[in-house]
């Protein structure tokens, strides 16, 4: 980067930090908008059995309930940030609110094409918030970038383990009504867009931030971006199964699978947050990223091999996605040079890496069809660790991406 172009960047970094009470609004906007962003797909994985019985859905197509709105964060990704050009990152944000609550709402419908229609709306109305959010962190916090990803994260599994404590009792105050139960998060979406409403009159447009040709050459991009697919591969097929494992294997009741999945994703929500800020102290972040990943690898080797201690297995395998959220966050904002940058590569890592995430509930549902073994199912999931800690080798490490070119 020459000294115009550090210069540039510096001077959209100060100008665009919030202090004071205005960072405070944003801050609270943000993490109440991220709480939106996993209860909508999370609450399905209780109810997956229930559903799947509905329609006589095999594993693999119930499996699709899950991936089609993970599949769409990455479909959607490339047009995030254009949308964010076009409108501004604020009404870029609350329009895809909107859309996540027609996609609940389309769930009401009593058809199966509108069940997934809805997904397919849930993962787009998600996907728009995932890519802009990072860089409005970029642009309104890179003086506490660390700080306000680890709450952006941990308000993230904070959403997810709130949805999979509670979609059963949800379930059962409602009578046993499961489209009433998914419908009934679409409640917190329009308590988000309300609140958002006064961060409407900071209508602030970025720069196109189309990913160049040298950013899909760059080899840290793709290290974030493989390391962000992995982990939300392992996050979203690991939540969509471990509850009908858990009544499989351990005979347990839905509401007692929803508990231990709970019980995990709270593990998770306080690693997303404790992860980015320790990581974020440090120039290099390599031995935070491979001892989480470790731990995770820990958990799934207790959960095949010792019948029993389920939620200490599901606390330490969520230890990996947890803290790989809030780090894969981290990367795109210390790894980038702009906020331009920021959005490009949270834009390519999100549409890459979530398309990829996406096969995990799927092939593992269809897995367990082929096998009829959740145990085998679980060992194939727990290879995505492989390529998740290759990539951490780079994508954790001291150093930039290649500078932004006009």
């Amino acid at each position: 980067m020459t000294q115009v172009d550090a210069g540039k960047a510096h001077g959209e970094q100060s100008r665009s930090s919030l202090h004071g009470g205005a960072a405070i609004a944003a801050a609270l906007g943000i993490m109440l908008v991220a709480a939106n962003l996993r209860p909508a797909v999370v609450s399905v994985s209780p109810l997956i059995d229930t559903i799947s019985d509905s329609f006589g859905f095999s594993n693999g197509t119930a499996g699709l309930l899950t991936a089609l709105p993970v599949l769409f964060f990455g479909i959607s990704a490339p047009v995030a940030p254009r949308l964010a050009h076009h409108y501004g990152i604020e009404r870029t944000i609350f329009g895809a609110l909107a859309v996540l609550v027609a996609g609940i709402a389309l769930r009401l419908v009593p058809d199966a094409f509108a069940l997934f229609g809805g997904s397919v709306l849930i993962g787009i109305g998600i996907g728009v918030c995932n890519v802009v959010l990072p860089a409005l962190i970029k642009r309104d916090f890179a003086h506490r970038s660390g700080l306000m990803t680890g709450l952006y994260s941990m308000t993230l599994s904070g959403g997810a383990a709130v949805a999979a404590g509670l979609t059963v009792p949800i379930d059962d105050a409602v009578g046993g009504r499961w489209r009433l139960t998914l419908a009934a998060w679409g409640l917190l979406v329009l308590v988000a867009m309300v609140q958002w409403l006064p961060q409407l009159r900071r209508v602030h447009t970025v720069p196109s931030s189309r990913p160049s040709a040298g950013l899909w050459r760059d080899r840290t991009a793709w290290a974030i971006t493989v390391y962000m697919g992995a982990q939300s591969l392992i996050f979203y097929t690991f939540g969509a199964w471990l509850p009908t494992f858990l009544m499989d294997e351990a005979g347990m009741t839905s509401g007692a699978a929803g508990g231990v999945l709970a019980a995990g994703q709270t593990v998770g929500l306080t690693c997303s947050l404790l992860a980015p800020i320790i990581a974020g102290r440090f120039a290099d972040q390599r031995v935070i990223t491979l001892a989480a990943l470790g731990i995770c690898v820990l958990g799934f080797v207790g959960l095949l091999t010792v019948h029993g201690w389920w939620v200490l297995w599901a606390g330490l395998i969520m230890v990996g996605p947890g803290c790989g959220i809030g780090l894969a966050l981290l990367f795109m904002v210390l790894r980038s040079n702009s906020t331009m940058q920021a959005g490009q590569v949270s834009g390519m890592a999100q549409a890459v890496g979530y398309g990829l995430a996406a096969i995990g509930p799927i092939l593992i549902g269809a897995v367990h069809d082929v096998t009829g073994s959740w145990t085998v199912a679980m060992a194939v999931l727990t290879c995505a660790a492989i390529p998740q800690g290759l990539a951490a080798l780079r994508a954790a490490r001291v150093g930039k991406m290649a500078p932004d070119t006009p």
